[in-house]
């Protein structure tokens, strides 16, 4: 069994803005310590894809850095031991590296689900020379590694339920009735939904309980099971705690499961917004009414002056990764290529768009009251170029440009609309649309 450390001193995410855990404001305490297995040696037959479902990229990040980020917002989680095949132990190191994943530990698993999640189980207590020592917990959680949805309510809930019981896991609602057929391919019979459930994860265990029950468990079982919570109560005689489950502990299990699963954290994404303007009246006029309009659609949305001083609103908007999304407002022409660069560097600097991508909106302000056009078409090309190179470090820069009038009904119109199209840029985010200008 293969095994590899991570530097326990790498940066811990914060969690995606907008996220239901982080809405809550609550932050759990538990007694005793807990670690996590996540198998995922599986090889995806039913994606229909070459690529293994928990390596297939939503918003160009692997599906399991998404699930270890979920796992790695809960403190009191102090490991996850990651369970992987020979030939992607290299791949799945490659992503804890690239995504700074403090609390992982990669291992190789099995030919099976059953004998892949015993070989993340003795990465906790049987360690190897010149290997991570890893420290046996009083409690471990079996998730699969393409659950992304997971959040701390579940994981405490299920976590304090093993401690106490032995054993604990989450169910759902049948959503379709089971059969039985019988040789020739006829209904034998049917299960009454109503009093059964679906088992789901996250599972957990005292340590003791689940080892000993692998240890004891059959080739059979090894081989052909799946229900971890069925070897508890088999081989140990604990029968687990049921805990009824939130709706989004879904499996990404097929295609649709992606575009699912992407729009999902799309619009977590899409909760927040940072509106940035210069000093100019005719900026922070404009960003008002934006701020308006947009906070009818979106949780937060702030509006700040442009600075880049350390104690700035702007630094901090963006090193608190709490906003993915930007509005820059342009009636400067001179600075605006300048801003612009300074603001994707700091991005940059704080890894912000490693994590998911970060969509830049630049407003140009154009006074059609005035005798010439006010923004020059150089400013569009420049913001075309511009948007080519940021798209490779994952931000996309969008153009916008809002005819402003004397008329104070024809302004707030035009910036209605302009709101609109923000929205929209920022929920699809859609690298088509980069560079491109859209007129309001």
């Amino acid at each position: 069994m293969a095994g590899a450390g991570r530097d326990s001193q790498r940066h811990r995410h914060r969690p995606l803005a907008g996220d239901r855990t982080e809405q809550a404001g609550q932050s759990r305490e538990v007694d005793f310590s807990v670690a996590a297995v996540l198998p995922a040696s599986g090889c995806g037959e039913r994606m229909g894809s070459t690529t293994p479902k928990q390596f297939c990229p939503l918003l160009q990040r692997p599906l399991i850095s998404l699930t270890l980020e979920a796992f790695e917002r809960v403190h009191w989680i102090t490991e996850v031991v990651v369970v992987v095949s020979q030939q992607n132990f290299e791949l799945m190191n490659s992503v804890i590296d690239q995504y700074s994943h403090s609390r992982a530990t990669v291992v190789v698993g099995g030919l099976t689900r059953h004998q892949s999640i015993f070989n993340g189980l003795k990465a906790l207590v049987e360690n190897r020379p010149h290997e991570l020592w890893l420290e046996k917990p009083e409690v471990v959680i079996i998730h699969d590694a393409v659950r992304p949805f997971v959040e701390e309510d579940i994981l405490y809930r299920v976590a304090s339920a093993a401690n106490e019981h032995g054993a604990a896991g989450a169910i759902r609602p049948l959503v379709s009735t089971v059969v039985a057929t019988n040789p020739e391919g006829y209904l034998d019979h049917s299960l009454e939904r109503s009093k059964y459930r679906a088992s789901e994860m996250p599972q957990a265990f005292t340590f003791d309980v689940i080892y000993r029950a692998y240890e004891q468990c059959t080739d059979y079982d090894l081989e052909h099971g799946t229900e971890c919570l069925h070897l508890a109560l088999q081989y140990c005689g604990i029968s687990a705690k049921l805990i009824d489950g939130p709706p989004d502990l879904w499996k990404v299990t097929y295609k649709r499961d992606l575009y699912a699963a992407e729009s999902i954290i799309k619009e977590s994404l899409s909760k927040s917004v940072c509106i940035i303007t210069g000093m100019q009246e005719e900026q922070i006029q404009l960003g008002i009414l934006l701020q308006e309009d947009l906070q009818l659609v979106m949780k937060q949305v702030d509006l700040l002056t442009w600075s880049l001083s350390k104690e700035s609103g702007c630094v901090q908007a963006i090193t608190s990764k709490q906003h993915y999304n930007f509005i820059y407002i342009n009636v400067n022409s001179f600075k605006m290529h300048q801003e612009i660069v300074q603001l994707m560097e700091a991005v940059e600097n704080v890894k912000l768009s490693a994590l998911y991508p970060v969509v830049v909106t630049v407003v140009h302000l154009n006074n059609m009251d005035a005798a010439s056009f006010s923004v020059r078409m150089d400013d569009f090309t420049n913001i075309k170029q511009l948007a080519k190179e940021a798209s490779r470090k994952n931000i996309l820069i969008y153009s916008l440009l809002i005819n402003s009038t004397k008329s104070t009904d024809k302004i707030h119109e035009s910036v209605k609309q302009g709101a609109s199209i923000i929205e929209s840029l920022i929920k699809q985010r859609s690298p088509a649309l980069i560079g491109q200008l859209l007129v309001v």
